[in-house]
């Protein structure tokens, strides 16, 4: 089995006007989600991630507050899982609850060192 990152992008806007109600019952897929996953013995570790956060750049290392990237396009979370190819991760994403806010699942495979 191989490493695959899933990066988790956007959706922000459809759950920003969801009710508390209809953001329970979302948070509930999440984690019946994440559940299956761990089941069956593909989710190795994951975490969302706070909107804010430091960005080095270029070699002076200048640094600024970000990240810089538009909402939509902003990191908000990722999940480390096994498969047995890439086709089979992105069969195990077409699962994720992201979509049903219209976000988007980055699905890269991890190299070993």
């Amino acid at each position: 089995m191989q490493k695959y990152m899933f990066l988790f992008r956007g959706g922000d806007a459809a759950r920003a006007a969801s009710s508390p109600e209809e953001m329970q019952a979302h948070m509930q897929k999440w984690n019946s989600w994440f559940k299956a996953l761990g089941d069956r013995g593909q989710f190795l570790g994951g975490e969302p991630l706070d909107a804010t956060g430091k960005v080095l750049r270029g070699a002076k290392k200048s640094l600024s507050d970000g990240p810089f990237a538009e909402a939509k396009d902003l990191v908000g979370g990722y999940a480390l899982v096994t498969a047995k190819s890439v086709d089979d991760a992105v069969e195990i994403a077409r699962g994720c609850p992201i979509f049903d806010h219209d976000g988007l699942l980055e699905v890269r495979p991890v190299r070993e060192m």
